[in-house]
């Protein structure tokens, strides 16, 4: 064999190899078995209840109106005011279905402050309750008849019967305030105070529904006049 047929053959045999060696699919890649780090996870945070917010008010806790206040001519500024009012509704003690009893207790304060022109000489801090009736029943009347039957018999007079017949008639009348006073502290100083607790104030010959409100008039004194200023809370049906 000559040098030339000796490398066109070899040439060949290398050609075929690789073709061969091309057709032969490629092994598979070994799956990556090693273990990824794992991230700092940060320690689970214990759960805290939510706030509770404000202590509840006690069972027949009602809102306080704003505070009344004046500036009276010489210079003096009045101011009278409530808190911690409650108002509760009960069982009357007449259990009559017209009769309103209620269970009350509040802190009413006033004060003088200010530079008046005229010296101060006390004054009075009354405190009390409103109760609005829808109908009232004011007038109460009893209307009542006697009458005199006889019978009569064959041998003369016999029984003789003496009917009674009434009727009682209601009359309603529009509806009223009726204001129950508590009392009426005199005071000489600026700063006068009540704090009514567990007080009971009632009505009677009311039907429908009630309303209740407390109030309280300070009355601030000089050597030459009275000036007065009211606090009305708010009103609650009961």
């Amino acid at each position: 064999m000559s040098v030339i047929a000796a490398r066109v053959l070899g040439l060949a045999l290398l050609l075929c190899a690789l073709g061969f060696a091309g057709q032969i699919p490629p092994a598979p890649a070994q799956p990556d078995t090693r273990v990824p780090p794992v991230a700092d996870v940060p320690p689970p945070v214990a759960e805290v209840p939510p706030p509770t917010g404000a202590v509840p008010p006690p069972a027949g806790a009602v809102p306080s109106g704003p505070a009344g206040t004046v500036l009276t001519p010489d210079g003096w500024e009045l101011t009278v005011a409530a808190r911690d009012e409650y108002q509760v509704a009960v069982a009357p003690l007449t259990t009559a279905l017209s009769s309103r009893e209620y269970l009350v207790a509040a802190t009413f304060t006033g004060s003088v402050k200010g530079s008046g022109t005229s010296g101060l000489a006390g004054g009075t801090l009354e405190v009390g309750y409103q109760i609005g009736c829808g109908i009232s029943l004011n007038v109460v009347k009893l209307n009542g008849s006697v009458g005199i039957t006889p019978s009569v018999t064959p041998t003369g007079l016999g029984n003789t019967r003496i009917p009674v017949t009434a009727q009682i008639e209601v009359f309603p009348q529009p509806g009223e305030v009726i204001t129950v006073q508590l009392t009426q502290k005199e005071f000489e100083g600026t700063d006068p105070r009540v704090t009514v607790k567990d007080v009971h104030v009632k009505i009677d010959g009311c039907i429908g529904q009630s309303f209740l409100r407390s109030y309280a008039i300070l009355t601030s004194s000089t050597d030459t006049a009275d000036d007065i200023v009211a606090y009305y809370g708010i009103a609650k049906a009961v």
